[in-house]
């Protein structure tokens, strides 16, 4: 393995992800939940960001002026493209941590992101990380960091490390990552089934091995085949943050600040009886056995008074991204599947169900006369957020001003989808993000585009695009042999597409 890759696998691409933990706009909703104060983002780096999909939508959804960096050059590169297209200025580079952080052409940042990469790096990197925090964020900055997590990751750790033992003593660099993953998954289903004592102790990991098995060959090989991969507890994480002068705020993963879907009254009195924030995040940690954490820390907390926060949820705007008749009364926390009460929910999302931007306070009015108060709202808002029916809204100005580089940017990933279907986003100038919009989907977007009014019309579009590169539809697992069986099923799905999503894309000015 070359060394400018430092360990970490490179012979085979990332996926092509978005991850809306990086949108800064999605921390004002969990910072005011805390009552804390957040910043006016103005410039925000995401180090480590992968194929660059994040940082592009999030470039072209916005005014933050995004810098990034990717020591993968082929990553680099397809990042860099996707730039060009939205002309949104994002500045996105192939550069190692030590080249980027040693630039003195960088501006302070506001907000500074790493997802899914703290785990996978050395030492080394993680210290040159801090120093550039450290000395690139501001005061008042926010960080987002994701990270695999101790204890979750405890039982199964010895598994990943025999998986990358095997890969790099019995296969070979000609096999390539795939064919060295393949080996040592093979490898260990002949161990599991000599009933080690290993698995004895540890009976929940041959069923955790058999979903790793399930999962995409380029999202594992990142995932476990890293040469650096080390979870850590809460605690060793504070620690390496504390030069920084980084306080911990609260999680990103909005789902988090509803405790009653994922901590027993007996588990949240011993939470709440415990005032050090390290016990207390690493205790939680243990309950809920984490695998994973998504955080929020940020370089000089502040509280806000009731009435600033207060003011500033109700001044929050919202926008319901899922057909009303879709949501289910049903969310999951660490406590399992719970029921959402129908008196509060039901008067929420009808108000919502035109797929209008609509402040807190409008919603507050709106179910009043329901008997719904203000504390109840605001729960609700965190459970539709964070199981992914609401996004946060950009003021009017900031719409206007983003939708040209969104425009841009989207026609050209839908042109990419006339042949591959590896990105399925989109992005939102009403949202500062992206939007999950598949292959078929986009296509029919181009047929729109094209002056084609109606789903039948789209479908000739789509089928012409297929037939000319052999490519035939999938239905329950089996391709679609006949022409006929083709264009009935691509007129079921553009049907549904026209009349469930297109209103939402059209809300969320992607269409």
């Amino acid at each position: 393995m070359s060394e400018w890759t430092a360990g970490y696998v490179a012979d085979i691409g990332y996926t092509y992800g978005y991850y809306s933990e990086l949108n800064p706009l999605r921390l004002r909703l969990a910072f005011l939940n805390q009552g804390l104060a957040f910043p006016e983002v103005g410039a925000a780096c995401e180090l480590g960001f992968g194929q660059g999909l994040s940082a592009n939508m999030h470039a072209a959804a916005s005014l933050v002026q995004w810098h990034g960096n990717d020591f993968n050059p082929a990553q680099a590169g397809f990042a860099q493209e996707l730039a060009a297209a939205a002309g949104a200025g994002a500045q996105l580079t192939d550069e190692s941590f030590a080249e980027f952080s040693a630039r003195t052409d960088l501006p302070q940042f506001d907000y500074i992101g790493l997802h899914g990469i703290w785990s996978w790096i050395s030492d080394e990197n993680r210290a040159l990380i801090v120093e550039f925090i450290r000395t690139r964020l501001k005061v008042g900055g926010v960080l987002y960091i994701s990270y695999n997590t101790l204890p979750g990751w405890a039982a199964f750790a010895p598994m990943r490390h025999l998986l990358t033992l095997h890969a790099q003593v019995q296969g070979s660099e000609g096999q390539g990552i795939v064919g060295r993953i393949d080996g040592a998954f093979e490898f260990a289903d002949k161990l599991l089934e000599a009933n080690p004592g290993y698995t004895r102790a540890n009976p929940g990991v041959p069923e955790r091995f058999k979903k790793v098995k399930e999962q995409n060959r380029h999202y594992v090989a990142h995932e476990y085949f890293n040469r650096d991969w080390e979870p850590m507890h809460f605690a060793t994480l504070a620690q390496w943050l504390e030069p920084a002068k980084l306080q911990f705020a609260c999680s990103a993963h909005i789902l988090d600040h509803v405790d009653p879907l994922n901590l027993t009254p007996q588990q949240q009195t011993l939470i709440n009886a415990t005032s050090d924030i390290t016990l207390r995040e690493t205790t939680r940690d243990f309950i809920g056995n984490q695998q994973f954490r998504r955080d929020y820390w940020v370089r000089g907390a502040r509280k806000l008074s009731p009435l600033e926060q207060s003011e500033a949820l109700r001044a929050q705007k919202v926008l319901l991204t899922t057909p009303r008749a879709d949501v289910t009364l049903k969310v999951t926390g660490m406590l399992g599947s719970a029921e959402m009460s129908e008196a509060v929910y039901t008067p929420i999302l009808d108000f919502l169900a035109d797929h209008k931007p609509r402040t807190l306070a409008q919603v507050e009015q709106a179910v009043r006369d329901k008997g719904v108060p203000f504390i109840q709202v605001l729960q609700a808002m965190l459970v539709l957020s964070g199981a992914g029916h609401l996004m946060a809204v950009q003021d009017d100005a900031l719409i206007a001003k983003a939708r040209k580089h969104t425009d841009k940017l989207n026609a050209y990933i839908m042109q990419k989808a006339r042949g591959s279907h590896e990105v399925g986003y989109l992005a939102s100038p009403v949202s500062g993000g992206a939007v999950a919009v598949t292959r078929f989907p986009q296509l029919f977007l181009v047929a729109l585009s094209q002056g084609k009014k109606q789903p039948s019309d789209w479908v000739p579009v789509v089928w012409a695009l297929l037939q000319a590169q052999g490519q035939k539809l999938i239905k329950d697992g089996q391709a679609l042999e006949t022409p006929e069986e083709n264009l009935a099923e691509l007129l079921s799905q553009a049907t549904a597409f026209a009349q469930k999503q297109l209103p939402i894309l059209k809300a969320l000015m992607v269409a």
